[in-house]
């Protein structure tokens, strides 16, 4: 998955587990509970996933510069304020769960045999997919036409399984 999927999928998490509207983190309001969410999805992309601090912004749609202030007051915020720490540890602990409970590959031609197998083809390399889980790594050859056909092939495949794809 990009570091956006990835990124979005959290955001959805920390509204199911909060009982906040879908893509409310999203939305322009400064109400306390959306807030809050935001800043702890943003934190949690940042620390566990090192999610760029522009592609959070994109998706909360909300400026960089907003990020790294809420790095930076995250520390202090869960020392001072009860609130904050009950949501970043309810949260913390649902993606906890969810990502442990995701296989990985330990061997690369498993992985490749396994995106295969389930539906992703190979063809005329011009854009090279790579494809990481675990300690595997395989690299995925497709034609600029049928990219973005092998790339969701590659999500379906993938779906029960903690993995990575990039663009090379």
């Amino acid at each position: 998955m990009t570091t956006e999927d990835n990124f979005k999928d959290l955001c959805n998490l920390t509204t199911s587990v909060l009982g906040l509207p879908k893509g409310s983190l999203g939305e322009k309001t400064r109400k306390q509970d959306i807030q809050i969410a935001r800043t702890v999805a943003s934190v949690i992309a940042r620390t566990e996933e090192d999610t760029h601090q522009t592609v959070i912004a994109k998706v909360i749609n909300r400026d960089r510069s907003l990020i790294y202030h809420y790095e930076k007051m995250h520390k202090s915020n869960y020392a001072t304020w009860a609130k904050y720490r009950d949501v970043f540890n309810k949260v913390y602990t649902a993606y906890k769960d969810i990502s442990s409970s995701k296989k990985t590959f330990l061997d690369s031609d498993f992985l490749k045999s396994h995106l295969l197998k389930n539906g992703v083809k190979e063809s005329k390399p011009q854009v090279l997919l790579e494809v990481t889980s675990g300690e595997a790594l395989c690299i995925i050859k497709t034609s600029y036409f049928d990219f973005s056909n092998q790339l969701e092939n590659v999500k379906l495949a993938m779906s029960n399984y903690n993995y990575s794809a990039k663009i090379l």
